[in-house]
């Protein structure tokens, strides 16, 4: 049996510029961090004693005879990859899927972690990255970019940085102090609306030939957040730059932002917050704003018909949290398994 931890990641900037037929181009460079919500993925093999040869459990409970039977995408497609056979896999997290997080990727990563470790093998977090991104996007063949693979493997507060030969992840260099400031003026809150970010993410794919110079003002914007966190100019800006950001992103397709949470952003700004952000492709999850300490509470009454999750930065990235070795008969699977 193997049990991975896999932490949910926050994309302050450059959110459309991970995107292949952009950075192919022209670049690509995201700042995001992981935090302290994650999945939690158990596998292990199956006992021969029932009817069926695959148990599955999310939000749903699937048993199946065959791999190919099996519906969730992602699932399907890693126990082809890795040829697995006769699994009981279980899906828990802190927080909700379809919420702007990258909860498919973690999964996605945390599953290919558990599986390889299952097998008795040790990969690494390039190599966890690199299937997340295969599996997803070419296997499920879903939209989007890739940053969320990539930081639900490495973990930690990143600039990663993307072109046509690959990627390179590096840390944001900044002092603890002013790391622990940062933290505790973000706040989170959860919209309650939920969606299938590869269909938002196909309308914006669609739209990068025509977007193109909205798209680059906001690989622009990586540069002046980090030179904002690795120097002592005011936090604040950050908060106001976050602002810049999500306005220019408003206008790539108009399914990222509804009236709603439009709303639920004015509100925010007007109690105080300096700058926010939808997180994740757009039309509902987290917002995330910049507000700072004294102004808090202010945001928070102006927000009560919506949850607040705080949360801490993390820098571990996926891991293994519990780990027993199974011996498996390849010569007895049960036949379409």
């Amino acid at each position: 049996m193997v049990i991975t931890q896999t932490p949910f990641r926050m994309s302050f900037f450059g959110g459309g510029t991970d995107y292949p037929d952009f950075f192919d181009k022209y670049g690509g460079s995201v700042i995001s961090t992981t935090f302290d919500k994650y999945c939690y993925t158990t596998v292990r093999h199956l006992p021969r004693f029932f009817n069926y040869t695959n148990q599955i459990t999310y939000n749903v409970i699937e048993r199946t005879n065959n791999v190919d039977e099996i519906k969730h995408p992602a699932v399907r497609e890693i126990m082809k990859y890795l040829d697995m056979h006769e699994m009981r896999i279980v899906y828990e997290a802190d927080l909700p899927a379809r919420s702007g997080l990258g909860t498919s990727s973690s999964f996605a990563v945390g599953l290919l972690n558990a599986c390889y470790a299952l097998k008795g093998k040790y990969v690494d977090k390039r190599r966890l990255a690199n299937d997340a991104i295969y599996v997803e996007r070419v296997l499920c063949g879903e939209n989007g970019g890739i940053q969320d693979q990539i930081a639900a493997s490495f973990g930690g507060f990143n600039r990663i940085d993307f072109d046509a030969s690959g990627y390179h992840v590096d840390p944001i260099i900044i002092n603890q102090d002013r790391k622990r400031s940062l933290n505790d003026n973000l706040m989170l809150f959860f919209t309650g609306f939920s969606r299938f970010s590869s269909d938002i993410a196909k309308k914006q794919e669609e739209k990068i030939e025509e977007k193109e110079q909205l798209l680059l003002e906001m690989k622009k914007l990586v540069d002046e957040a980090e030179k904002i966190l690795t120097s002592k100019t005011d936090l604040n800006e950050f908060g106001r730059l976050l602002d810049y950001t999500w306005r220019l992103k408003r206008m790539i397709t108009t399914d990222i932002s509804t009236e709603p949470i439009d709303i639920f952003y004015r509100r925010a700004l007007r109690a105080g917050a300096a700058g926010g952000k939808l997180l994740g492709a757009g039309g509902g999850g987290f917002l995330l704003f910049y507000v700072e300490r004294d102004k808090q509470i202010n945001v928070r009454k102006a927000l009560e018909d919506l949850l607040y999750v705080p949360f801490e930065f993390e820098s571990g990235g996926t891991r293994i949290m519990y780990y027993k070795s199974e011996s498996f008969d390849l010569k007895g699977i049960k036949t379409g398994t």
